[in-house]
């Protein structure tokens, strides 16, 4: 089921924290890094047939992008990370930068930590929410956020993160345009996070979030 769709009565959401859904997997190409990785999802995973579209125009449109300097030793943070495709392209892009992958669902991260020992990455930590420690900054966010979970607990999830951006570091989201993407920049904005429409691209807004805390 598409991640930027409303809710369903189904309980088997992407977001459930132990999936109940028989095991059915599949493997899929993610390109746009140095070299083309090969990872695993499952069904109860988010995009559980392959790349979605959402994460494929993210992806894309980040491999083009010049993204500010990162220094080496830094944390970097894909929220909601799935099976891992974000997550596991941050680690080749920033080989000297440890990648939190986190996900409420148990599934996801035991796919996730999978696929990034298959690709030989060892520089990312996956975690619960819960486990990763408070006090942790993030000189980037990269995420295809979890836009199913409902608007108000959405705002609660990004104000939690964003707040976890150390001086300076940016949030790189991408959202459906019909489902809320300008009103949720707008919201961002808002609390002082100034956000702009990096592309538009085959229904989707990837947008950049700066810190001005």
């Amino acid at each position: 089921m598409p991640k930027n769709t409303p809710p369903s009565s189904d309980p088997q959401h992407y977001f459930s924290e132990d999936p109940q859904a028989p095991s059915r997997r599949k493997e899929f190409a993610v390109a746009g890094t140095d070299s083309e990785l090969t990872l695993s999802t499952d069904a109860g995973v988010f995009s559980q047939h392959g790349l979605d579209k959402g994460t494929s125009v993210f992806l894309e449109v980040m491999a083009k992008h010049d993204c500010a300097p990162i220094e080496p030793g830094s944390f970097l943070c894909d929220i909601g990370c799935g099976s891992g495709a974000i997550a596991l392209t941050l680690a080749v892009r920033y080989p000297a930068c440890t990648i939190y992958a986190v996900d409420t669902n148990q599934r996801a991260r035991d796919i996730c930590r999978e696929n990034a020992t298959r690709n030989g990455l060892g520089n990312i930590v996956v975690l619960s929410p819960e486990e990763v420690d408070p006090a942790i900054r993030f000189a980037a966010l990269w995420s295809n956020p979890p836009i199913r979970i409902g608007k108000s607990a959405l705002h609660e999830l990004l104000e939690l993160w964003l707040s976890r951006l150390d001086t300076g570091g940016t949030a790189y989201l991408v959202v459906n345009k019909n489902l809320g993407a300008d009103s949720l920049s707008q919201w961002m904005t808002g609390l002082s996070y100034p956000t702009n429409r990096l592309a538009s691209r085959n229904g989707f807004r990837v947008l950049e979030v700066k810190t001005t805390h």
